[in-house]
């Protein structure tokens, strides 16, 4: 079983526990967007149904979760919903009392986006009378700044990964075992753009230095080649010619980066995120910098040299082109400012 298999089937097993703590109808919603979302986007979407369910059960219908029924949820109107998007900004969730929760916007709409996908289901089944859901506006996201490294920031970033100069004496320890593996880590990241799941997902088999090319899982779960410059492939190169002589943990053969801490196993997600914190607070103060940071730094530097935002939403595996827009679009006045000097009037 593949990284990706794997994780599928862990995240099925998941779902069909917490499904045990919802309305039985939830199951047949999950069941009829089962083909068009990814296991992961579905478990999210479970999670953000099950604290709806919650706050019906204790602050409209008082009955538990598991017992709601189509006909209760005949009875909940607009006004139950916006009630909901008041109780995210604040709650105790009852099972971690010590823990309150609060949400931001983004957090807001993420979740009034699953509970308006379900309400959109059970009215096209007719099992609800209306769709008081769609009443209900999306809260306004403001935009935020891209950030992203600038030039001297990424070869100060590559230098601090080569040479650990200004690490603690106990990250030294590490660094001395981890350095090939984290240079190719950041390189990887800012060469190609991909994902921190896509980094950590990769296999031994899916790299092809013929064409100096790698073979990604991506978001919905397509495959897609990426490629790579000279850079990236020297990086990878020095450090499989390390991992030849680590011996991986049963079952993880064939991961292409392994984890010192955990006997070799595969890297996790949270530990590509935590090398590249450590790295980047150590060239930069005034930004925080995370693996989508040297996605978007990827992007940004794509589209400054191409000004083709087709080429970039594909590269970077958007299947919205206006998701990559919104992203680099304010980069626009600077391309045509560059381009009032390339058309020479005379000669």
């Amino acid at each position: 079983m593949t990284y990706h298999e794997n994780l599928n089937a862990q995240n099925t097993l998941k779902l069909r526990e917490m499904l045990k703590t919802l309305p039985q109808f939830v199951a047949g919603y999950f069941r009829s967007v089962g083909e068009q979302t990814a296991s992961l986007t579905r478990l999210a979407y479970a999670y953000d149904l099950r604290i709806f369910f919650t706050f019906l059960s204790e602050d409209i219908l008082h009955v538990p979760p598991v017992d709601i029924d189509l006909e209760h949820m005949a009875k909940i109107n607009d006004e139950h919903i916006e009630e909901f998007m008041q109780y995210l900004s604040y709650y105790v969730p009852a099972e971690n009392p010590d823990a309150p929760v609060q949400n931001a916007t983004a957090g807001k709409s993420r979740k009034l986006a699953a509970v308006r996908r379900l309400f959109k289901y059970l009215y096209k089944r007719k099992y609800i009378p209306a769709n008081p859901a769609e009443l209900v506006d999306f809260p306004r996201i403001k935009e935020k700044p891209i950030i992203t490294l600038e030039v001297d920031e990424i070869a100060r970033l590559l230098d601090e990964v080569d040479s650990g100069e200004n690490l603690t004496k106990h990250q030294k320890v590490f660094h001395a075992r981890t350095r090939l593996r984290d240079a190719a880590i950041i390189t990887l990241l800012l060469g190609t753009g991909m994902r921190v799941s896509e980094c950590v997902g990769l296999d031994l088999r899916d790299i092809d230095f013929e064409v100096n090319g790698l073979r990604v899982v991506r978001k919905g779960g397509d495959t897609a080649i990426l490629y790579f410059g000279d850079e990236v492939r020297d990086a990878l190169c020095t450090y499989l010619d390390h991992r030849e002589s680590l011996d991986p943990a049963e079952g993880h053969e064939n991961a292409l980066f392994l984890s010192t801490m955990g006997k070799n196993r595969r890297m996790t997600t949270r530990a590509v995120q935590l090398l590249v914190k450590k790295y980047s607070a150590l060239i930069t103060q005034l930004k925080t910098i995370s693996p989508h940071k040297l996605r978007s730094t990827f992007g940004t530097r794509l589209y400054t040299e191409t000004g083709d935002i087709y080429l970039v939403a594909n590269v970077l595996g958007h299947s919205d082109v206006n998701t990559t827009r919104k992203h680099y679009a304010k980069m626009d006045d600077a391309h045509r400012r560059k381009a009032a000097n390339i058309v020479k009037l005379r000669g």
